[in-house]
């Protein structure tokens, strides 16, 4: 029998409504913080809303042809490398927005601070759980710190804030299982909470799989909270273990065989890794301190063993692991653990592991997004005893750096100047900003920022190329090629250097080794449209016309948005006389690119063959609106006009065709037949003569002039 006394009606609904009060309490308390996290955070990052896209943002979103489709979406999650990594959470967010807002950067950017400002919600939940002191102050720190501004402010690094916020709501779910295992609870609930926790993990996994670490954190803290680890702490954490380690392995493979992240950047031995490793911390360390002079790659350190002051890194880091270890049990276990934490979680970013990025640097600010967590909530435990006002001024202070920073994002051509004033070594700064000025149209100062690349580093496959092509759109086409072949020849796993060489050699009418280089460059990369797009080209020109309708319909399958592939595909359908087909595609192009001069007048032509002379009107004249000075469309409207009977306006048509290009022989022709319509016969002798001297051997024109001599009095 039971010797507790029967609860009473009175006492019931007063522990109800306890229960309800303190229900009410926590709520309030959740919605103050979340509104104030939110707030404060979309505040210091307000400028990154008109920021546009930057580096890699093109494999991501602006040219990731997997966002475009349904069947896009299956290769998300079903084949490895239809993306740059195996993160199909992250590309399925960008799938859902492109379907939302298509390309406007303005809704990537707005996901991504939201997203920013829930994980610094999740962090203070987290801490809050944990009993920490500082809690919320730590949860400011970390949301308005500049150094996480790569991590929000370019739309690439989503992959940062997402995968953070499943990450921390896995360990707030999975501190929620423990509480109640400590508590003696087995229902189902509580298996619900630890799959829930297991299901989270593998949501973060699947966003960026750096955040394999969690099974160790929450060791990490559970020795924090006890002072040691039991079996029972083990067992549940190993399958989080073994998918984190089977997806870490996926993305280390993908990074070698897939990325690129082989070769002599890459080729450590263990001792380099370890001045790497501990001069990463400190670096890591000095950064969330004092955050000055942060920029989107810092130099490449020169690693040297050699060099006694190097180790000095590494050692002072294990020196002062041994001081917080030995220090644990007289005053703490807390800045222990945190600084644990720092390090176990920017252990597959510190030099362990290869990756891509080393090539240009072996730190990044996006590096340590979640790693700092660490450092931050152990600077807020001690911040939280100054004075609140002190407090307020630190958050302003963070909160206007931000804000500073975020402007560097503003467009590529922003980002890559600051990277240079910070950083003015950085090869791949100048071969980048390079390249943004050749696509602007200003070759001679991109060809400057690619020589200073290549004094920097003068084997670079890439630089070699972009300087090729800037040559040779110069007319330096043998200068060019010969730097292109060095190029394809210091790597020829390079396919854009290959592509670059196959465009130059197809300009030179060297179709055949062109057609090679294409090729070679759709092995290397087969899911790259411009590869496809170029070998139609030459197909083309060499009148192997199915081949070349073939490789621009893979162009379009790989960028259904590729409007130069859309209108090339029209002409090859158009010589085959598809012209209902070609309308189509040039109508495709037109949707993508209302201002495409070659479209408007190649539909214009198109509808002239199809008799519809009043639709094809409208396109000659906004083709000459937008290049008043195309031959072409000035020879194309003249036709158009005559057959509507207007031979005044038809001859002015032709005589501007012929002053912008005097050996376009069949303007110099239709002007003497609309000059010989409107009775000015000796002005159309004139054009026939001065056709016939282009073109000596044509029957009709000297049929045509013998004819019109005949007419004229001598």
């Amino acid at each position: 029998m039971s010797t507790k006394s029967p609860t009473s009606p009175t006492q019931s609904v007063r522990n109800s409504a306890t229960g309800s009060l303190l229900s009410s309490v926590v709520l309030s308390e959740t919605f103050r913080v979340a509104t104030f996290l939110v707030l404060v955070t979309v505040l210091a990052y307000l400028p990154a809303l008109r920021d546009g896209f930057i580096w890699d943002d093109d494999a991501y979103v602006t040219g990731n042809p997997t966002l475009r489709s349904l069947d896009g979406l299956r290769q998300i999650w079903f084949t490895i490398g239809a993306v740059p990594q195996y993160y199909p959470l992250v590309h399925t967010t960008f799938w859902v927005e492109y379907h939302l807002w298509g390309l406007n950067p303005l809704g990537y950017h707005l996901v991504n601070i939201l997203l920013h400002a829930g994980v610094a919600v999740l962090l203070w939940s987290v801490l809050k759980r944990l009993k920490l002191a500082g809690a919320l102050l730590a949860a400011a720190i970390f949301a308005l710190h500049p150094v996480q501004v790569e991590s929000v402010a370019w739309i690439t690094e989503r992959k940062n804030v997402l995968s953070a916020m499943f990450y921390l709501a896995a360990a707030l779910s999975y501190l929620r299982f423990v509480e109640l295992k400590d508590a003696g609870i087995r229902n189902g609930g509580i298996r619900l909470i630890y799959a829930g926790a297991l299901l989270l993990f593998v949501a973060a996994l699947w966003s960026k799989t750096i955040t394999c670490s969690l099974p160790a954190a929450l060791l990490l803290v559970r020795w924090w909270q006890r002072g040691q680890l039991r079996k029972g702490d083990i067992a549940p954490l190993l399958p989080f273990f073994a998918i984190g380690a089977g997806l870490g392995l996926l993305t280390v493979w993908i990074e070698k065989h897939m990325v690129g992240a082989v070769g002599a950047p890459w080729a450590l031995n263990f001792s380099d890794r370890c001045l790497i490793a501990g001069r990463a911390l400190w670096f890591y360390a000095g950064k969330i301190v004092c955050p000055v002079n942060l920029t989107f790659i810092y130099p490449h350190w020169n690693v040297n063993t050699a060099v006694w002051w190097q180790w000095l890194y590494p050692a002072m880091a294990l020196l002062v692991a041994a001081a917080l270890w030995i220090l644990r049990n007289r005053f703490s276990r807390g800045p222990l653990a945190a600084v644990l934490f720092f390090a176990l979680t920017l252990s597959p970013a510190i030099g362990f592991v290869d990756v891509y990025p080393f090539r240009y640097s072996f730190v990044a600010d996006h590096f340590q997004y979640l790693a700092c967590i660490g450092l931050m909530v152990l600077a807020a435990t001690g911040l939280s005893r100054l004075p609140r006002a002190a407090n307020i001024v630190l958050l302003m202070v963070l909160g206007v750096l931000t804000w500073r920073q975020t402007h560097i994002y503003r467009d590529a051509e922003t980002l890559w100047r600051d990277t240079l004033t910070k950083n003015p070594g950085c090869a791949i700064a100048h071969n980048n900003l390079g390249t943004l000025l050749s696509a602007r149209g200003r070759s001679a100062e991109a060809e400057q920022h690619y020589r200073e690349a290549l004094r920097l580093e003068p084997d670079d496959a890439e630089t070699l190329s972009n300087l090729g092509v800037s040559l040779a759109e110069q007319g330096q086409i043998e200068q060019a090629l010969l730097l292109l072949r060095k190029a394809v020849a210091l790597d020829p796993n390079d396919a854009e250097a290959s592509c670059n060489l196959g465009k130059v050699l197809a300009k030179q009418g060297q179709s055949s080794e062109a057609i090679v280089c294409f090729q070679t460059a759709i092995r290397l990369k087969p899911r790259q449209a411009a590869f496809y797009y170029n070998l139609g080209c030459v197909l083309a020109s060499l009148g192997e016309l199915d081949e070349a309708i073939g490789q621009f319909q893979q162009a379009l399958e790989l960028g259904p948005d590729y409007a130069d592939a859309h209108n090339n595909l029209g002409l090859v359908l158009a010589r085959e006389s598809r012209y209902p087909e070609a309308v189509q595609q040039y109508a495709e192009a037109l949707r993508i690119n209302p201002d495409h001069v070659l479209a408007h007048n190649n539909m214009g032509d198109a509808l002239m063959r199809l008799h519809n002379v009043d639709a094809a009107v409208p396109h000659f004249l906004e083709a000459l609106r937008l290049d008043p000075d195309y031959a072409n469309a000035h020879y194309n409207l003249g036709n158009a006009l005559a057959l509507q009977g207007k031979y005044e306006d038809a001859a002015a048509q032709f005589s501007e065709a012929v002053r912008l290009a005097p050996d376009f022989v069949p303007a110099h022709r239709n002007l003497g037949l609309a000059l010989e319509r409107l009775g000015r016969h000796e002005e159309a002798i004139q054009q026939f003569k001065e056709a016939l001297r282009l073109d000596p051997s044509n029957k009709e024109l000297q049929q045509r002039l013998h004819a019109l001599e005949a007419q004229v009095p001598q």
